[in-house]
């Protein structure tokens, strides 16, 4: 036991592990409507404890070696195959978003570890060509799709050889709520919020990063020019990417207020309204600018037709499979729960930008001759 460390722990007839002495930690900083990790309601499938991890903890870790998460630096956020080395991509768009979320909690005493793990896992499901992708699979596939259950099923079924990552049930659940679309940034349903505050701080926080970066990133590309950027929005939130997305955290965390012992996460009325009008600018002037819509179009043909080819020939999937993830490829089986059409989208949804590119012009485009 360790005499110096200030921890109330429970004697125990063995060395206090290093994890034990960390979760003590977390019961007394903490607020009380923080997740402990102590208090985890656990995973799929059982594991024994680490003795230096937490379960969040390994969670985040488990996310970021991952193959899907290594994927993310080469799928598109706004721009399709960006050629200037700052635009971001799903990968720091989701680094950015931990960021905020970290922050967040731990202003408020949150379990910072917890909120890492589901900001970082948050985007794994998301499509190439970003919300174009994620279009397309949804009018195509059969029960539609959307990239936060996609996620989901990335970390429970499709990473690590068809095991998944066993995540812990607070994490896959902040993964599943995290999005809310053109919808309310802060749900009045509480069906729609994760079911912890660290989980309803990434749904916020995913916001705050995209409404900023978004923004950041089509004046750099020339889509709009500082000058388009309406006033109310540069007095509320700021002249530049670092004030805005400073001015939103501070605000989240000022207005945020317990109230008959729940945390309540809140923005003030004034800049709620503007993050609203902000979002609906970006919609209107960058997402749906002919020089980004008309890339999108021709991204979302792509992935057509490259469904509807893999739906037709199943040795081609199989083979192509095997190249993208380096592993031998499973047999599909007539008595497979899972639907042919799921396995082809699970595919699709899982390329990069660049692989979908050299894909179709592999099997669409004639080889020239030497």
């Amino acid at each position: 036991m360790y005499a110096d460390s200030g921890l109330k722990l429970k004697k125990l007839n063995r060395p206090i592990t290093i994890r034990e002495q960390i979760q003590e930690r977390e019961r007394l900083i903490l607020c009380p409507q923080a997740c402990l990790s102590s208090e985890t309601k656990g995973r799929l499938h059982p594991i024994e404890p680490c003795d230096i991890r937490t379960p969040f903890q390994r969670d985040r870790d488990r996310i970021v070696y991952s193959k899907s998460f290594r994927r993310l630096k080469h799928k598109t956020q706004v721009f399709l195959s960006p050629m200037g080395d700052h635009y971001r991509t799903r990968l720091t768009h989701t680094l950015e978003v931990s960021e905020v979320a970290r922050t967040i909690a731990r202003a408020l005493c949150l379990n910072e570890d917890l909120a890492e793990a589901v900001a970082l896992g948050h985007d794994l499901g998301h499509t190439p060509f970003g919300h174009a992708g994620e279009t397309i699979l949804n009018e195509i596939v059969p029960r539609g799709f959307s990239h936060r259950r996609q996620s989901l099923r990335v970390v429970d079924v499709l990473e690590n050889g068809g095991r998944g990552l066993n995540l812990t049930y607070e994490v896959r659940d902040g993964i599943l709520k995290h999005s809310k679309g053109f919808g309310e940034i802060i749900p009045k349903k509480m069906n729609e919020w994760a079911m912890t505050i660290e989980g309803r701080v990434v749904r916020i926080a995913d916001v705050i990063g995209y409404l900023s970066h978004d923004l950041d990133d089509a004046i750099r590309g020339k889509v709009i020019s500082e000058e388009d950027v309406p006033s109310r929005c540069k007095d509320v939130l700021g002249e530049n990417h670092a004030t805005r997305i400073s001015t939103m955290i501070k605000d989240v965390i000022a207005n945020t207020k317990v109230v008959n012992g729940e945390m309540e996460l809140s923005i003030s009325p004034h800049l709620y309204e503007t993050m609203i009008y902000l979002r609906a600018f970006l919609y209107d002037n960058v997402y749906r600018a002919p020089q980004v819509h008309g890339e999108f179009e021709k991204a979302k043909k792509i992935l057509f037709d490259l469904y509807e080819y893999f739906l037709k020939n199943k040795d081609a999937f199989i083979r192509e499979n095997t190249r993208m993830f380096e592993e031998q490829a499973v047999e599909i089986d007539d008595d497979d729960n899972t639907p042919y059409e799921r396995r082809v989208c699970d595919f699709i949804a899982g390329m990069t930008d660049r692989y979908v590119q050299n894909l179709y012009s592999r099997i669409f485009i004639p080889a020239s001759v030497v």
